[in-house]
């Protein structure tokens, strides 16, 4: 039987770098994965587009229980790096807002550039093939559907739980458990949330709104605000505000939203009220917010009142509501949507320069899997990238 030098499990943004880095030093490298396909994730991103990196990225970016993990691996292999990989491979992308980066044409192009550089240093890949179990003496000893492997390495970046209908599980973690490594509780993030009741009800009549706001969480003052667009859908709220906070909440926290972020209504109206002092409330809240939103305003407030007859509590208790909506989620939808897991193998337990477990000599782990998860943007894929460059550096 073969003795490669590296195995890496999951073929995956993470584990294609990882793979390409470590046979780029002359190591044998076999890449296994249980789909038929190899990255799904990359494939499905952005539209299609995928959102690789992002044109400014920190430690900020990320959560996790240690936020200085990821500053190592970031610096070794950052995003102009990858996009060096991009220029080099001749792919052509694009900026969006908030510095996010996607292909001019499509995400296949980087999937292309990844096999290609893998079939440049020999590296061979193999789907369809599903872990049984994972042994270690001298040697790491796994056991498949496809027969029996060898290797002196092994690195795990089988992801998280997210998105199961392309392959998803837990199998990361239970080698983390398996071999003595702690694993930070996990959680659906950057996914929509949903509600029951009389809010689910409203929503659906809101159902294709998208409007600009301001999130952040009541209870959690260390959580960071986002201010990008919301969108009601028929299950609750979404867009990418909404993705973004949904990382930073926990079950039973309300969320702070401000509807009018852009504008002091105080102000607003006290010119309203000089220019057209007829126009009734509703009128002049259409010219700001949506007309369904309004209609549902019209639950909470008195709409037909004349913009001139409005009092100082009632100007006051108007702009309270739009700069500071609480709302209670039910829950989120869960891993079906969920375009990241938030939690994963403690960093504790890793070397921040190699991604190699601290209890185990020659295990790493990388990419989702680990306790580092970043903002909608480009980031996660960056975290792939940059982990990856560090176990492949290593192994």
């Amino acid at each position: 039987m073969k003795i490669w030098d590296v195995i890496v499990i999951g073929a995956g943004a993470a584990g294609l770098m990882c793979a390409i880095t470590a046979a780029s030093r002359g190591k044998s490298v076999l890449v296994l994965d249980k789909s038929s396909k190899v990255a799904e994730k990359i494939r499905i991103s952005g539209g299609g587009k995928c959102n690789f990196t992002n044109v400014v990225v920190t430690a900020d970016n990320y959560i996790s229980e240690n936020k200085h993990f990821c500053k190592s691996a970031l610096a070794g292999f950052n995003q102009w790096d990858f996009m060096d990989c991009l220029v080099q491979a001749g792919i052509d992308y694009h900026e969006r807002e908030h510095g996010q980066l996607f292909c001019d044409k499509s995400a296949l192009d980087i999937i292309q550039m990844l096999l290609d550089k893998c079939d440049a240093y020999s590296v061979q890949i193999e789907v369809g093939v599903v872990i049984e179990s994972v042994e270690k003496n001298e040697l790491f000893q796994l056991k498949s559907t496809l027969g029996n492997y060898q290797c002196v390495s092994l690195v795990v970046a089988t992801g998280g739980l997210s998105i199961p209908k392309i392959g998803a599980t837990g199998f990361g973690f239970q080698v983390a458990r398996q071999f003595g490594l702690n694993v930070i509780e996990t959680r659906p993030g950057l996914v929509p949330f949903t509600f029951t009741g009389k809010e689910k009800d409203a929503f659906k009549k809101l159902a294709g709104i998208s409007l600009p706001v301001m999130v952040s969480l009541v209870e959690n003052k260390t959580a960071p605000s986002f201010r990008e667009a919301m969108l009601f859908t028929h299950r609750g709220l979404s867009g990418p505000a909404i993705l973004q906070i949904s990382s930073y909440w926990l079950p039973g926290q309300i969320i702070r939203i401000n509807l009018i972020p852009d504008l002091d209504l105080a102000r607003f109206i006290d010119a309203q009220v000089k220019e057209r002092p007829q126009a009734l409330v509703s009128t002049v809240l259409a010219s700001l917010l949506p007309k369904r939103l309004v209609s549902w305003l019209g639950n909470h407030f008195d709409m037909c009142k004349k913009i001139k007859s409005m009092s100082e509590k009632d100007v006051l208790d108007l702009k309270d509501f739009l700069e500071s909506w609480h709302i209670k989620p039910s829950s989120t939808e869960g891993y079906r949507t969920a375009e990241v897991t938030v939690g994963g193998v403690d960093t504790a337990d890793l070397d921040s320069k190699t991604m190699q477990s601290k209890k185990v000599e020659g295990l790493y782990f990388i990419g989702e899997v680990v306790d580092v998860t970043g903002h909608l943007g480009g980031f996660n894929f960056q975290w792939a990238w940059s982990s990856g460059f560090a176990a492949g550096n290593a192994a």
